[in-house]
């Protein structure tokens, strides 16, 4: 099987680089970046409650989980570059009108439609960079995403708490304006899509709008569980319903002509065992991210600006290491990435349990731990993405793009209800809390570990192979 060519010219690559993890980075950066500015949303709108504050995190997470895998189907039916052009304008549109609300309804109408513009533009930027990409560098080019991506999720708390402390709490959705401008710009000049490819029949939009509205129930349940209860008929009701309606999403897309969701790609064990360590691994990034926020803000005492900056070094070890790892020619790399990553994340879990204190000791404690974290997040994100698509035809990769990061998105919605959970409810948390916080992520994230050893080494899909994948074609990336 053939793939399309790229571009040609280097700098055209270099454009449709720039485009691919310019607009993942602003999609992740802006699931992250917000939650830092919770206390300023609190005071700037006083007669909001603070559960009604943070559905501006909960109503950005929806859409961007529930939409997903539905945008990365329809990407690779009408093409790449009008999808990516479409979320991206979407996305800055919604960032506007973040920007300029009067009140907490039009903020949380903004952030739910910068939600539906980051599902839309996450799986055509990956497939618009592959696709005008050499086969024999598209490893490099997913490690490449892979940084965008680990290095924004890890970021978003510095950069948020730089922007809420040096301007105000408007300057997190105003400076994707310019940004996002940028994007739309190169993107609208010629040479820089490469072949789109679309035209083939549109897909099952009944199944579309039944996933997307499944997934979504399911993870408004689980993100409001922490404020409705776990035995509360919302959350119940939510979750059975959700989790019926994706049931019903998945039958009809068994054997349908043109399924909403591509459910024979699962007969792919590498496939479906990296859409699981993907979802495990949303769930330990998340309580990672989240507790480190807390430990700094509340344990230690940190400023909110402060608090961001010790965050910086994981970020930094998280894009260095999914750079790094692309760049290993070898086809046991995903499954060595994800397993090795793992356990470096379980091992910073045993090492907070065994060392953190209740007085701050950066440099000899937290700062190595980060960058230990770091290390581990960077290396599983190229893994799970290189797996996944390395076992995908050409044809599905923007589905299978969307299929992993809605796993991922999910696992991150558990994630914050695994630490409401086990976190006291009422008071401040204390470090033994935060201790049991990161020992269920290690334990958590050890699974994911497990799944990266047994998982079989990257071989075509049963719809055909996305690149022939051996020693020497890998070896040719080198």
């Amino acid at each position: 099987m053939t793939t399309e060519p790229s571009t040609g010219t280097g700098r055209g690559r270099v454009a449709i680089t720039i485009l691919s993890a310019g607009a993942t980075f602003l999609a992740m950066l802006d699931a992250t970046v917000v939650n830092l500015a919770v206390p300023e949303l609190r005071s700037a709108f006083p007669s909001e409650s603070l559960s009604d504050v943070t559905w501006v995190i909960t109503i950005y997470a929806v859409p961007l989980a529930a939409l997903l895998a539905p945008a990365g189907r329809l990407a690779d039916v009408v093409g790449r570059r009008p999808l990516y052009l479409s979320g991206v304008g979407l996305f800055v549109m919604a960032s506007a009108l973040c920007g300029v609300a009067p009140n907490l309804p039009t903020l949380l109408i903004g952030r739910c439609v910068q939600g539906i513009g980051s599902a839309v533009m996450i799986p055509a930027s990956l497939a618009l960079l592959l696709h005008g990409t050499p086969v024999t560098r598209w490893t490099r080019a997913i490690g490449l995403w892979s940084a965008a991506t680990a290095l924004a999720a890890a970021v978003g708390p510095s950069v948020g708490g730089l922007l809420v402390t040096s301007l105000d709490w408007r300057a997190i959705f105003y400076i994707n304006l310019p940004l996002g401008g940028a994007l739309l710009l190169l993107a609208a000049r010629p040479g820089t899509s490469g072949p789109d490819g679309a035209g083939a029949k549109m897909p099952d939009w009944i199944g579309a709008v039944l996933l997307g509205l499944g997934l979504g129930a399911i993870v408004l349940a689980v993100s409001n569980a922490q404020f409705w209860g776990w035995g509360d008929a919302r959350t119940i009701a939510l979750i059975v319903g959700g989790g019926t309606v994706v049931a019903v999403a998945v039958r009809r897309s068994v054997g349908h002509p043109v399924p909403a969701l591509e459910t024979d790609l699962w007969r792919n064990t590498t496939f479906s065992f990296s859409l699981g360590a993907s979802a495990l691994y949303g769930v330990v990034m998340c309580m990672w991210l989240l507790t480190s926020v807390l430990i700094l803000n509340q344990a230690w005492h940190y400023s909110v600006l402060r608090t961001g900056f010790a965050m910086t070094p994981c970020a930094l070890a998280a894009g260095l290491t999914a750079l790094l790892i692309g760049r290993i020619p070898s086809p046991r790399m995903p499954k060595f990435a994800i397993a090795g990553g793992a356990l470096a994340m379980a091992a910073a879990s045993i090492w907070t349990w065994l060392a953190l204190a209740v007085e701050p000791d950066f440099l000899r404690f937290w700062l190595p731990c980060g960058v230990v974290v770091g290390l581990g997040m960077g290396a599983v994100v190229t893994g799970t993405a290189c797996s996944v698509l390395l076992s995908t035809a050409p044809e599905r990769l923007a589905g299978a793009i969307g299929m992993n990061t809605a796993a991922r998105q999910l696992g991150t919605a558990f994630g914050v209800a695994l630490v409401a959970l086990i976190l006291p409810g009422r008071g401040v948390a204390e470090i033994g809390d935060f201790d049991r916080v990161l020992l269920t992520a290690g334990a958590v994230v050890a699974v994911v570990a497990l799944l990266g050893l047994v998982m079989p080494v990257v071989r075509p899909s049963d719809a055909g192979p996305a690149l022939p994948v051996t020693s020497e074609t890998l070896d040719e990336r080198a």
